[in-house]
């Protein structure tokens, strides 16, 4: 039987719905009071068990006859308050699936990201052979992506079965003003500016296609960066605007300009209580132009990406439609 961890997110509901589709059955991992995603409601194959990734003891309990786990679970922030809870989930979590699978001889595939792979290179795309190197400006998400992939690095020194996948943002219409979706919103409600920076994307039906190919395959013990294309910020944010009928971004951010929005962002979540809306990290990276090789992955499972004009236009579909 199959495992998911982190099914309810975007990411893990999109890869059960597939694998369901494909008449597997699926033990969907979820946390006490979550709730069961509009895209699994009503499917039968799905069999949904409360446990917690960073309890060992419900964890082994969801294991029972387990022959295969997508470890999807993660926790995704960038604000520096949360240095914390991403650690615990992402790398000892991380850990906890992995001695696991290395005790039951459970084949795993883990999601791990882009931000493991390394810094951006002028001129040059980012592929698998390249490694993270310290750097004290970086932020937490990514020591804590990279940290949990070496976990999973470890398990396969140890003879674990096991392949990892690093994709891009994530972009699909059932985010929806979440996540990734929240920069559509951005642009959607008259995002004015636009940062230099670039970065990969990928439609999450694309991602869930690879991962269940690869966890098919008799690959092991390799990373796969999935990525469909390289998009600039400006590029990116105009074909949202096209997508919505709206007017693109056209001035260009510099970075003093995001300098003062992060500390005003910062201010005012001291007040609120609430996640700032824009964070230090976040806005440094914004400028970074990160480009990633798909060579590897197309190479191995012979996959054609969704084109991402077409995804953008089904993601802003689907917004416009939800909310009439």
């Amino acid at each position: 039987m199959i495992l998911v961890t982190g099914a309810t997110g975007f990411l893990g509901a999109e890869l059960v719905h597939q694998l369901t589709a494909k008449n597997s059955r699926v033990r969907a991992l979820k946390r006490v009071g979550s709730k069961t995603p509009l895209l699994l409601q009503e499917n039968q194959m799905v069999d949904w068990y409360t446990a917690d990734i960073n309890d060992p003891e419900s964890l082994a309990d969801a294991f029972d006859g387990i022959t295969q786990v997508y470890h999807c679970a993660a926790f995704i922030s960038f604000d520096p308050r949360d240095k914390a809870k991403l650690f615990k989930v992402n790398i000892e979590g991380t850990s906890n699936v992995v001695n696991l699978c290395l005790e039951l001889q459970v084949r795993l595939l883990h999601v791990s990201s882009v931000a493991a792979l390394g810094n951006a290179k002028k001129g040059e795309e980012i592929t698998e052979k390249d490694f993270w190197e310290y750097d004290p400006h970086v932020h937490g998400y990514a020591i804590s992506k990279y940290e949990g992939e070496m976990e999973v690095w470890r398990g396969i020194a140890e003879g674990m079965d096991a392949v990892i996948v690093n994709p891009s943002v994530i972009i699909g219409k059932n985010a929806g003003f979440e996540g990734s979706g929240a920069i559509f919103k951005l642009v959607k409600d008259g995002l004015k500016f636009y940062t230099d920076g670039a970065t990969g994307l990928v439609d999450v039906s694309d991602v869930a296609k690879c991962m269940i190919l690869l966890m098919e395959s008799d690959i092991t013990a390799e990373r796969y960066t999935l990525s469909a294309a390289n998009l600039h910020y400006r590029e990116f944010f105009a074909a949202i605007a096209n997508g919505f009928g709206s007017k693109a971004p056209s001035i260009a951010a510099r970075p003093w300009m995001l300098g003062i929005a992060w500390r005003a962002a910062k201010l005012v979540s001291f007040f609120t209580r609430k996640a700032p809306a824009l964070t230090k990290d976040a806005a440094r990276s914004s400028f970074n132009l990160s480009y990633y090789s798909n060579v590897k992955i197309r190479k191995a499972i012979n996959i054609d990406f969704k084109p991402l004009e077409q995804s953008i236009k089904e993601v802003c579909a689907a917004l416009q439609h939800a909310q009439s």
